[in-house]
């Protein structure tokens, strides 16, 4: 039987996700020999968004990790996280959402990212009003102009401000190069060491001022394989927990598997050479062109022609081998944003599904 075949697939609802439990294992350790050691990984929560993935990484002896929003903070606190890194720069209501996060998980290290001295001052007095102190991180662009301060001739004066803050603790940088996406891995390397140059220079800068010496949290997944080779770098890759098509035909120094999948089936056969799944917008990410959706595992020689909300039509050569009601499984081009859409996940192992996995994390807001 193929890897990804649910022995009990006829009891599960489609579209559907698929999480394959051994396979996420394997690529947690995978990720963590990369890495060298657990200490040096902040895992990046989004693309999974469970608490029981992040269950799997604690048991494993990662303890950090990083988040795109204040709920997915949340869950990787209810899991038993103790350092969280929210990759964001929090400002209106989100600053005290922050707050009472910090108030409602005492035992665990949330922080935020900085990369301007206004914001800094926001923290500073809301922090300091409830007798806390703000965990930062300054933000630093460096190339790929999203966020961040530019490594110019004002950021020193920015990171003395954020380490002279009564409420405020510096902890390091984050700089994320997420831009740089070559598929072959030397140059992917040369372009990101380059890219690293000037950040050297201001961590140069900072020890001449003999200010602490700061943590950097560097890439994500398409630079995991070479800010790993940066002995003092944590590294925060997140989508190779799952993997997908995408990575896996771009990153192929990177050895991870598919570990997650979209289940859909065939609803309709319109016309010859045309069949319809129910695998729309809602069922598989769409922010890429249609030939960059999914990729069918048990099927050959068809295109995705069309996709609306609840359909996918899909062009097919071997039509009449094909009856409604036949399983696909496809790997998403894009997994983070399809894990998104799904209220729950069927869990595989074995080859059969017994348990559900909420995707909470994909909530906006948990308990704050």
């Amino acid at each position: 039987m193929d890897w990804y075949k649910v022995s009990n697939e006829n009891e599960l609802d489609s579209p559907s996700l698929l999480i394959y439990k051994a396979r996420v294992e394997e690529n947690i350790k995978k990720m963590i020999a990369i890495a060298g050691s657990t200490e040096r990984l902040f895992t990046h929560v989004k693309t999974n968004k469970m608490p029981e993935v992040v269950k799997m990484m604690l048991e494993q002896g990662i303890t950090k990790f990083k988040c795109a929003t204040i709920a997915e903070a949340e869950i990787t606190a209810m899991a038993g996280a103790k350092f969280v890194v929210i990759a964001h720069q929090l400002v209106g209501p989100k600053i005290e959402r922050l707050i009472q996060l910090t108030k409602l998980y005492p035992a665990v290290t949330f922080a935020s990212l900085i990369d301007s001295q206004e914001v800094a001052e926001a923290h500073n007095e809301a922090f300091g009003a409830n007798g806390l102190v703000s965990n930062v991180f300054l933000d630093v662009n460096n190339g790929m102009d999203r966020s961040g301060h530019l490594l110019d001739d004002k950021i020193l004066a920015l990171y003395r401000f954020l380490s002279s803050q009564p409420n405020i603790h510096l902890h390091g940088l984050h700089v994320y190069d997420g831009h740089i996406r070559a598929t072959d891995f030397e140059a992917r390397k040369q372009e990101i060491d380059t890219g690293f140059v000037d950040v050297k220079h201001f961590l140069e800068a900072i020890e001449a001022e003999g200010l602490t010496k700061p943590m950097v949290i560097a890439g994500g997944t398409p630079a995991f394989t070479s800010h790993a080779l940066r002995s003092e770098t944590y590294c925060s890759p997140g989508t190779c927990v799952l993997w997908d098509w995408g990575y896996g035909d771009k990153l192929t120094e990177q050895p991870f598997e598919y570990a997650a999948l979209v289940l859909t089936r065939v609803i309709s056969k319109p016309q010859k050479g045309i069949v319809t799944v129910d695998m729309g917008h809602k069922a598989v990410s769409a922010e890429n062109p249609i030939d960059k959706r999914i990729r069918f595992l048990n099927l050959t020689d068809y295109e995705l022609i069309g996709q609306s909300e609840e359909h996918g039509v899909l062009k097919v050569q071997d039509w009449d081998a094909i009856k409604v009601g036949d399983v696909l499984y496809g790997v998403p081009y894009h997994v983070c944003p399809t894990v998104n859409l799904y209220d729950e996940a069927y869990v595989v192992e074995n080859q059969h599904v017994e348990q559900v996995w909420q995707v909470l994390g994909r909530r906006r807001r948990i308990s704050v």
